[in-house]
């Protein structure tokens, strides 16, 4: 079944206005109009990130309905694939986020708005780890492109977390997935949007 809604996440420190996110809503815009797109600014706590996801998704069809993650967005795309049971794009997703950030307590600015900050506080490490969701319940419903040259994560850990679903495994890269026009076919052909 051809996609009828698009969710598209971003990753920590990020926003909609990054070049990925640009780039899919240009193309969803201009290829696939009809298809409902959203790209929402997520707040730093992950619960009220994942309340704001499901209340904006609520009347969305599970059955025609995916989301596309980057980094942290990955790891989110991942809890509300689990719980939707739609498909997921996943670019060089966050596998243990929890671990990871917990090193970022405290004030942050963004990547594309580095006047723009805020504050990361402890208990969204908590936060995190509650929203770790276990074994894949559906792995065909997933497509992670991951790049064994990203800086910021580790490819193995990524690659093992989705071990059983679609892999696109690149041999340098980058974290931003600075080639992303590269995948854009892979990506629209997963989602049926080619």
């Amino acid at each position: 079944m051809p996609i009828t809604h698009l969710l598209y996440l971003h990753g920590f420190r990020s926003s909609p206005q990054s070049a990925k996110a640009q780039k899919m809503a240009a193309l969803m815009a201009e290829r696939h109009p009809a298809v409902r797109w959203w790209c929402p600014q997520l707040p730093p706590s992950p619960q009220e990130a994942m309340a704001r996801l499901q209340a904006g998704i609520a009347d969305w069809p599970a059955e025609s309905m995916a989301v596309i993650g980057s980094s942290l967005g990955g790891f989110y795309a991942t809890a509300v694939a689990e719980r939707q049971g739609c498909k997921a794009v996943l670019l060089n997703p966050a596998v243990d986020p929890a671990r990871d950030l917990a090193s970022y307590i405290g004030e942050q600015t963004t990547w594309q708005n580095p006047g723009e900050h805020f504050f990361f506080e402890a208990r969204f490490v908590d936060e995190l780890r509650a929203l770790q969701a276990g074994p894949l319940k559906v792995p065909h419903n997933y497509l992670a492109i991951i790049a064994r040259g990203d800086e910021v994560l580790d490819w193995r850990e990524m690659a093992a977390r989705y071990a059983g679903a679609r892999v696109r495994l690149l041999e340098g890269g980058d974290h931003a997935l600075s080639d992303f026009d590269a995948h854009l076919p892979l990506i629209l052909d997963f989602l049926r949007l080619a």
